[in-house]
């Protein structure tokens, strides 16, 4: 094999080409100069002989062997970044990065508490939370720990389930003020309905329970439940909210109590391998206890 094509740095400015689409995209976030990343990119495709991206108006886009080898590059990559984290840490001290991946809500509204805290106790402890509702691989070592709101069914996974963190319809006082308070579901379509725009397990959930399509119902429709916490917190309407961080916010109104509410069933999830790794087994252990004490909140 030529040294050109096994050399980690030209695989890495590759897959950073593939993932931002650009050799800018890439630089930015490999940290490198740009003609160093063409460099790279250009002495792979030299010992490979075939060129693994186009020239297209949005960018580069992959040739079908780049995609290929795509797959094969981000698996190294986690890889790199495990091993990293690993080397991080005194083995027997419980300090070194820990990485974490959740949910969009709970990432940004919920951990940075519960991690605060954590850290208070082992000041040598630094994390990493990747924010997204895509499910991270823990058996590729895409991230350490994983808060999960659909129970794992992978062999070689430690899991605990936390509890269900209860959800509930919220609104802004002002906007209740203004409009009125529903009564029944089926008031809400005198109302703004805050909710998903093209998940489809959320939109035919929606339905089902307003008995309206999304079209009809929906006056604000976005993916990110980031996005429609901040349209219920900005008066925009009515929306779907955790009952224990609506708690934490005084200008939220709950309706319909009685209506409506779903359990989010909630696990903390870990690779067996990593249960005698102190950082990684005391970060476990207090999401446990802290997402414990957090759906039992929501009661």
């Amino acid at each position: 094999m030529s040294p050109s094509i096994g050399d980690w740095e030209n695989q890495r400015a590759f897959l950073a080409v593939l993932r931002g689409g650009s050799l800018s995209a890439a630089a930015r976030e490999l940290g490198i100069a740009q003609p160093t990343v063409r460099r790279r990119l250009e002495a792979l495709e030299k010992a490979m002989g075939s060129a693994l991206f186009t020239r297209s108006p949005s960018g580069l886009s992959p040739t079908d062997a780049a995609r290929e080898l795509g797959v094969h590059a981000e698996v190294m990559a986690a890889a790199a970044e495990a091993f990293e984290r690993a080397a991080s840490a005194t083995p027997t001290v419980i300090g070194g990065t820990v990485r974490i991946t959740a949910s969009e809500i709970v990432g940004a509204e919920v951990l940075p508490t519960m991690l605060a805290g954590l850290r208070e106790k082992h000041p040598a402890l630094r994390f990493e939370v990747h924010l997204s509702n895509r499910t991270q691989d823990l058996l590729r070592q895409e991230a350490d720990i994983a808060v999960r709101m659909v129970r794992p069914s992978q062999a070689a996974l430690v899991m605990k389930h936390v509890g269900a963190v209860k959800l509930g319809l919220f609104a802004h006082p002002a906007y209740l003020a203004a409009h009125g308070e529903p009564q029944t579901l089926d008031a809400l379509a005198d109302l703004a309905l805050i909710g998903p725009d093209r998940k489809g397990d959320e939109l035919r959930a929606y339905t089902d329970i307003f008995r309206l399509p999304p079209s009809q119902l929906l006056a604000l429709r976005t993916d990110s439940h980031l996005g429609q916490l901040a349209a219920i917190r900005a008066g925009y309407g009515v929306g779907v909210c955790q009952t224990p961080l609506a708690r934490r916010e005084p200008k939220l109104k709950r309706v319909l109590g009685a209506e409506f509410e779903m359990d989010l069933p909630t696990w903390v999830v870990m690779h067996e391998d990593l249960m005698r790794v102190p950082r990684i087994r005391a970060t476990f252990d207090h999401l446990v206890e802290s997402l414990s004490a957090y759906c039992a909140d929501s009661a």
